[in-house]
């Protein structure tokens, strides 16, 4: 099983909530968060970052099914 992570440069405020939580994931780039690979192995911390960012600009998928992971509808 493998995850997508993508996050929405549009929405993303640059909080850095993603990039504390999850700091071998995200980082932020000129004040936006970026996954640091989009395609990744199953972890809770990209969960947590994802349920964590105040706009929701963190998209989790799981890459079979296209499946919203997070943050829960």
């Amino acid at each position: 099983m493998s995850w997508q992570v993508e996050v929405d440069g549009e929405t993303c405020i640059g909080s850095g909530m993603c990039a504390a939580i999850a700091e071998e994931h995200f980082q932020l780039v000129d004040g936006v968060s970026r996954p640091l690979r989009t395609d990744t192995e199953p972890d809770d911390d990209v969960v947590d970052a994802a349920e964590s960012c105040p706009v929701e600009a963190i998209r989790v998928r799981d890459a079979q099914s296209g499946r919203t992971l997070a943050p829960e509808p």
